[in-house]
């Protein structure tokens, strides 16, 4: 079957809730993607923020295969190593108390606001249910999660949807002030916006924003969804800011390419919230994934990942600053981490694609930004390759 045939095929069965490139991908090898007509890419995507390790990593493939060769699913009836090896090991590293798997990062988003929820009827009684949320914010595509992304045309079609949301300006502390109430249970927010257009929450705005959850008391959900698992330099971006959510979403490079998300909370919030009979998943948490949440902080720690982020997140930057002098349709950029984006002028979807059919896999976010995930094990030499690529774009519009 030749790619036009795999595509017209995909398309027929396929419900069509994406606009796919023309491109059927075949594999991958290091931080390269290769496709059925043996085109090679060089992946400044990474799946949306997925793949940490890129591809082909043999500690984490073997330690999947053993797996598999196990078990791949018991249901949460019963206790597995891998759940709670993996449950152990990201408690460590993030500073929360109790962890909850989930298979995706909606999901993690839509146990943090049953959690919140429960922990308010709880504590201060059924009036305690309104959330306050950013402006140009994306928490995911389930309804929950639709409830309290900011950006409209992502809700409209699907109104109405949960009750007592009310949107802040990211940034603007005055504006969270401004519509918080004495129902308000809890204020969600991205630590860096992704989707929104690669905004980093601002130092004085997040220790205000947990400032005032402390004062009325109020839970402050952090989604670190794309941001986290070492995206930033840090394992979650919160602490580069040295605050504390009291519920912790995180999926993507969670299992670094497997289907899995988790929310987190602290010891306080779990003895006030979620019993027995308030949440459940069948698949969430089972041996396959948990395997590879163990395996790939196992390797965070083991390859220095977060150590070779921060010292390749210079040279990064400084690689996009030469990018925004060069060009005046690109008028800026911002980021954390190899978490980065340019600011453009000119259409950021056919930059994308130019990009994609000279090799290079990048991603838009917003409607101005081209936004660079790459994986967490890019070198300098990719970095520079991906200067040339992208340039040799950016040149057709001088």
């Amino acid at each position: 079957m030749n790619k036009q045939e795999m595509i017209q095929l995909s398309e027929e069965h396929l419900l069509h809730v994406y606009n796919r490139f023309p491109v059927v991908l075949s594999h991958g090898e290091g931080v390269y993607l290769y496709d059925t007509d043996g085109r090679k890419y060089l992946d400044f995507g990474s799946g949306i923020g997925v793949m940490a390790f890129g591809y082909g990593n043999k500690e984490y493939e073997d330690a999947l295969v053993e797996q598999i060769h196990k078990i791949t699913h018991t249901s949460n009836l019963y206790y597995h190593e891998p759940m709670l090896e993996a449950a152990k090991k990201i408690c460590d590293v993030s500073g929360m108390d109790k962890v909850f798997f989930t298979n995706s990062g909606a999901e993690a988003i839509e146990g943090a606001l049953k959690t919140a929820k429960k922990y308010a009827y709880t504590m201060r009684g059924a009036d305690s249910y309104e959330v306050i949320a950013m402006g140009h914010s994306f928490h995911g595509r389930t309804v929950g999660a639709l409830s309290v992304t900011g950006t409209e045309h992502y809700r409209e079609p699907f109104y109405p949807l949960m009750d007592g949301v009310k949107f802040a300006d990211f940034n603007d502390l005055s504006s969270v002030e401004a519509v918080l109430t004495d129902q308000t249970c809890a204020i969600i927010m991205e630590t860096i916006q992704g989707e929104g257009g690669i905004y980093p929450a601002e130092e004085a705005f997040l220790h205000a924003i947990r400032k005032l959850c402390d004062e009325r008391k109020i839970l402050l959900i952090l989604d670190e969804i794309q941001c986290g698992m070492g995206r930033s330099g840090e394992m979650f971006a919160f602490q580069k800011y040295g605050v504390k959510p009291d519920i912790l979403t995180t999926a993507k490079a969670l299992g670094a390419g497997v289907p899995v998300g988790a929310f987190l909370v602290t010891e306080e919030v779990a003895k006030h919230s979620l019993v027995p009979g308030d949440h459940g998943t069948t698949y969430g948490g089972n041996p396959l994934v948990t395997a590879a949440v163990s395996k790939t902080i196992d390797l965070m720690k083991e390859q220095k990942i977060l150590e070779h982020v921060q010292e390749l997140t210079p040279f990064l930057e400084e690689t996009l600053e030469e990018i925004v002098q060069r060009y005046p349709f690109v008028t800026s950029h911002r980021g954390m981490g190899f978490m980065q984006g340019l600011v453009l002028t000119v259409p950021v979807g056919e930059v994308v694609r130019k990009c994609l059919e000279n090799g290079l896999v990048v991603l838009s976010a917003g409607a101005d930004v081209l936004r660079l995930l790459p994986p967490l094990v890019m070198d300098r030499d990719g970095i520079l390759e991906m200067k040339e690529k992208l340039c040799n774009v950016l040149d057709t519009y001088l």
